[in-house]
């Protein structure tokens, strides 16, 4: 009878414990500040215009999840960059990132880029299309 206990208790703990592993950690979109963007040159109207951001999040929940870009007018961009963060334990570590940013085909002249943080403040770079 002792036998059949311990196993009938081992299943129970065994299907509490895969319903914990089995929970997806939630996330949350955060906008992040950049360290700092490099803008190639040599770029036309007929190429796809890009830029190299690069930060470093905070901590090991970071995880990078896109840029959207701004047209405000032909010639001036705003551009936002977004993180998804998961709620839960994380490593402790600053960890750095670099990701390239697409910003579509532009016009031929001089382009203003805005690369917004999260709380008002901006980084602004130009890029030369031709």
């Amino acid at each position: 009878m002792r036998f059949n206990k311990f196993f009938a208790a081992m299943i129970v703990m065994l299907g509490l414990g895969s319903s914990v592993l089995a929970a997806e950690p939630q996330y949350k979109d955060v906008q992040i500040g950049l360290n700092d963007v490099y803008v190639p040159g040599g770029f036309d109207s007929e190429a796809d215009a890009y830029v190299v951001a690069n930060g470093i999040f905070p901590n090991g929940c970071y995880r990078w999840k896109n840029a959207e870009v701004k047209n405000v007018s032909d010639f001036d961009h705003e551009v936002r960059s977004t993180a998804s963060v998961s709620q839960g334990m994380c490593i402790m570590v600053m960890v750095p990132f670099t990701k390239e940013i697409r910003l579509g085909k532009l016009s031929t002249g001089q382009h203003n880029l805005k690369f917004m943080n999260g709380d008002g403040t901006y980084m602004e770079k130009t890029m030369v299309v031709e």
